[in-house]
């Protein structure tokens, strides 16, 4: 098998180091950007459109249980794109704490040498339950979804009446020693913009690195409308305007978010753009989706078969080969708000966070 620190490289001369992996499609939350079947949701929508779009929605159907990757695939997956210079695992769904025994992957992904950063992005709900089995496994960074502080409007946004429950799951990884605790933010007009002041004061309060996120097009319902999303520009005068802020120096070219410290108290806010200032050009990400479908781009129309080639006897070698030409066809960037967008081939939840 190919080896070495460069031999995941796209045809735009990215290399990539970071790998995503949904452990589920399945989620215990219908958030409104991502799964909108509550009525709340509907009626939001509803209420920019005039009426629901016409355009066929992506049907939810989860994927069944004989064709989600098991622990033993997922960790051979990682190892073999580890071997050719991935860096960074991140755990994602759907909810990835639905996975039964989830904390077994982890200790099993943890022992693999390479490995330099294992995270896991989750609604935070079932958090509690984990924790200690997860940290203890080897877990050392988590992101958790926080869209409101306000109980009613979180359960607007989530389906779910869950705020309780996050905000002790984020005070509970603060106490596990999770470093950085990281909370995200899809920020949109209309619904939880106004809340975006109180949030980044929770987060400098709590001492939290906070992510403030653009709403994409990747919901079930393709109800999506660039006028809902709160450019990243506008989000940071905002905040310039409550706050006294700090650029922060990122050491990682490839990081998604551009980052500000509090020059009065802790914790950071960073700004996550990619429909108004895409940073396609230095993308180093790719995806494995939970039924073992890769991924270039979180908007890729097209997903490449890897699960067939671990259940048909393919050899590390031939996998290591095929992802190194799966990865040379990464495309070369999104076309969100373009003539020519076409909406991902499924919704967020189904392609992993």
């Amino acid at each position: 098998m190919t080896t070495g620190p460069c031999s995941l490289i796209d045809s735009h001369g990215r290399v990539l180091r970071d790998l995503r992996v949904s452990l589920t499609d399945r989620c215990n939350f219908r958030c409104l950007y991502c799964l909108p079947e509550t009525e709340a949701a509907q009626n939001f929508y509803r209420g920019h459109w005039g009426q629901m779009p016409e355009s066929k929605p992506i049907l939810q159907q989860w994927v069944p249980k004989s064709s989600l990757l098991s622990f033993e695939e997922i960790e051979r997956a990682v190892r073999v794109a580890v071997d050719l210079g991935i860096q960074k695992i991140r755990l994602t769904g759907g909810e990835p704490l639905l996975r039964h025994d989830v904390e077994r992957l982890v200790e099993r992904l943890a022992a693999i040498p390479g490995i330099l950063d294992l995270a896991m992005t989750t609604n935070g709900f079932l958090f509690p339950q984990k924790a200690r089995a997860l940290r203890q496994a080897g877990l050392r960074r988590l992101s958790f979804s926080l869209d409101s502080l306000d109980r009613e409007n979180f359960r607007k946004i989530t389906g779910r009446n869950g705020l309780a429950a996050v905000l002790e799951s984020i005070d509970l990884a603060q106490q596990l020693g999770f470093q950085p605790v990281k909370v995200n933010a899809v920020i949109i007009r209309g619904l939880n913009d106004h809340e975006l002041e109180a949030l980044a004061e929770f987060g400098r309060d709590q001492q939290l690195a906070m992510r403030f996120i653009e709403f994409m097009p990747l919901d079930s319902a393709r109800a999506w409308l660039k006028e809902l999303v709160v450019p990243g520009r506008e989000l940071l005068e905002r905040l310039q305007r409550r706050f006294s802020l700090r650029p922060v120096a990122e050491p990682n070219p490839s990081s998604t978010a551009k980052r500000w410290a509090f020059n009065e108290g802790s914790g950071e806010i960073g700004i996550i753009a990619p429909v108004s200032e895409p940073f396609c050009g230095h993308c180093n990400r790719i995806r494995l989706t939970a039924d073992g479908k890769v991924r270039t781009c979180l908007f890729s129309v097209i997903e490449h078969d890897l699960r067939s080639l671990l259940r048909k006897g393919a050899s590390d070698e031939q996998i290591g080969k095929w992802l190194e030409g799966v990865v040379y066809q990464k495309e070369a960037r999104h076309h969100i708000g373009e003539a020519d967008f076409v909406p991902a081939s499924r919704s967020m939840s189904c392609i992993g966070g």
